[in-house]
């Protein structure tokens, strides 16, 4: 029987080519799979069809997007995951939900290992693979760019010699990865830190140094979970989808940085991501009002644990696992209203409200009906410092 490959393909040069290549390296017929987490671009249809034409003995594709919202976007959002206090996964987080359908498809047509495009330097190579040995340990993986040294170069000429039904002769002078939850720039003129990125750059984004009249939105949220705009019921996905274009518009959720990649070196990175940072923004301000200090404290803590593990390619690790209880536990009393303007590239919260609120107002009130006991303040004061006060005595003798 001829053994077969499951292939993670997008439609692009690459992966159209790696078909054949696979074939030939390997005599192993190809499944082709694309998912769609939001990416935009050709139908589904026209990518499936493409497949089959460049070699692909089946093809199959996926409307992923809700999944991809509710499953992995809404536990970032109630995590306020951000690696490097920046980063809102957009990349790592559409990684394990790409996989669930690899491996899903692997064992539906007997193949005995899954492919994909990624290089030798990159995060999502760990990403796929260590999400595919966590779904699937009996499978083997491979990468063509890196297994096989699939150059672009060699590419062209591949899909040239074989008259593949790809066009070959524009290449971006980027590197681009989107979903619905943001879109990741990197390459080109890029890789010179010192450069700073230019309007072209962008998509998800208008500039916003450009004069415009803000925005205000309000979002509401049930247990950490955002479920309307602006008084209309949404699904997670129309959260983000909404908030990309509105945020978006503003110029909100610009990332430029130097990022720390798993495999050990620094990459400068262009991300867009202005639904992500909109939403878990209020997210964050609407933990501020609901959730109790010590538990808020602790959260932050795990929240950074929580997007390292994503960054790392860790989704279905035991650990993460573990910190998705806690962050859901944590989420229970995340319920109200935030009230944002979104103007000049920044989303501001104004207001919020929430019948979970810890905020009593006559307890943080200077006014008269103030209900703080300000007498007890200077006895707490005396035995919270008095570990201290000992050590200074001892310190300053």
């Amino acid at each position: 029987m001829t053994e077969r490959v499951v292939l993670a393909y997008s439609g692009g040069l690459d992966t159209s080519v790696a078909i054949g290549w696979i074939a030939e390296e390997t005599g192993a017929e190809v499944v082709a799979v694309a998912v769609d987490v939001g990416q935009g671009g050709e139908d589904l249809d026209v990518i499936r069809k493409r497949a089959l034409d460049c070699g692909a003995v089946e093809a199959e594709v996926a409307d992923a997007k809700d999944e991809f919202a509710e499953r992995h976007c809404l536990p970032a959002i109630k995590a306020n995951a951000l690696y490097m206090d920046r980063y809102p996964l957009v990349s790592a987080l559409s990684r394990p939900a790409i996989v669930k359908h690899l491996v899903a498809a692997a064992h539906r047509h007997g193949a005995t290992t899954v492919a994909h495009g990624c290089t030798g330097k990159g995060n999502d190579q760990v990403r796929f693979e260590a999400g595919i040995q966590a779904l699937g340990p009996d499978l083997k993986c491979i990468a063509p760019v890196r297994d096989y040294a699939m150059t672009r170069d060699k590419a062209i000429a591949f899909a040239d010699k074989a008259g593949l039904p790809i066009a070959t002769s524009k290449k971006s002078p980027y590197s681009i990865d989107q979903n619905v939850f943001g879109r990741a720039v990197e390459t080109g003129f890029l890789e010179d830190i010192w450069n700073a990125p230019i309007e072209d750059v962008y998509e998800y984004t208008a500039n916003p140094a450009l004069p415009r009249e803000a925005d205000e939105v309000v979002i509401t949220f049930e247990a950490g979970v955002p479920v309307a705009i602006d008084g209309t019921p949404v699904t997670v996905l129309q959260a983000i989808q909404q908030l990309n274009e509105r945020a978006g518009a503003q110029g909100v959720g610009r990332i430029d940085m130097v990022e720390d990649r798993l495999v050990g070196i620094k990459s400068r990175e262009v991300y867009e991501a202005p639904g992500a940072l909109a939403v878990i923004t209020a997210h964050q301000e609407l933990e501020n009002v609901t959730v109790e200090r010590e538990l808020a404290r602790y959260k932050r803590q795990v929240e950074q644990r929580w997007g390292e593990l994503v960054y790392d390619g860790l989704w279905f690790s035991p650990l993460k696992r573990a910190l998705d209880g806690f962050v859901n536990e944590a989420n229970q009393h995340v319920s109200g209203d935030i009230r944002m303007t979104l103007h000049g590239g920044r989303a501001v919260v104004t207001g919020r409200r929430s019948e979970q609120s810890l905020y009593d107002f006559n307890l943080a009130t200077y006014d008269t009906g103030d209900t703080f006991d300000q007498s007890k303040a200077q006895g707490f004061i005396d035995i919270f410092a008095l570990s201290s006060k000992i050590a200074a005595k001892r310190d300053l003798a």
